[in-house]
């Protein structure tokens, strides 16, 4: 992936892996890592990528940073799924973002080669993945920070609607159980 804008470098982007979970469809997914507890998941690093992941098994989370490659085109305001009014983008966790790039931190289970177990997921089967960093408490918590409209949300919705991913075709409806 390349992106060139005027007056400015190129971007380019190396996928470096993929992630496996349970998710084929937007529909049924948990919104954020954090609902999808307990969840089990595996991410799939490239063989040439694999001595990238030594010392990372001393760490009970990491953040996965991925592209959402099945999400509609960028909108600058949605109605996220933990809300029922209309809001900028960049104030959302949307996935219709101008660069579909998520991230999402998981409990690292074990590693097994170029293979990590995880658990706490959110993220759709065979999502593309960009990046691992380590989850460190001391630079990556801060609890009491203010968090916007959220602080006061107008929906306790914790699994994704299809609102933001075209639904594959062929794939079944989700039928609410999940």
């Amino acid at each position: 992936m390349s992106a060139r804008r005027e007056n400015s470098r190129p971007v380019s982007i190396r996928v470096v892996g993929t992630i496996r979970t349970p998710f084929p469809q937007a529909s049924g997914t948990p919104i954020q890592a954090v609902y999808g507890e307990g969840i089990e998941a595996r991410v799939v690093v490239d063989e040439e990528y694999s001595p990238a992941l030594d010392d990372i098994d001393g760490f009970d989370r990491i953040w996965l940073i991925y592209w959402m490659d099945r999400v509609e085109a960028f909108r600058p305001k949605v109605i996220p799924y933990r809300d029922i009014r209309e809001r900028g983008l960049f104030a959302t966790r949307s996935p219709t973002r101008p660069n579909p790039i998520g991230m999402s931190v998981v409990r690292l289970l074990r590693r097994e080669g170029n293979v990590l177990h995880v658990a706490d997921i959110d993220t759709l089967d065979g999502t593309p993945l960009l990046d691992i960093k380590p989850y460190v408490p001391e630079f990556d918590a801060h609890p009491g920070s203010r968090a916007g409209w959220l602080d006061a949300p107008g929906m306790d919705r914790r699994h994704a609607d299809a609102r933001f991913h075209a639904e594959v075709p062929g794939e079944p409806e989700d039928d609410g159980t999940r």
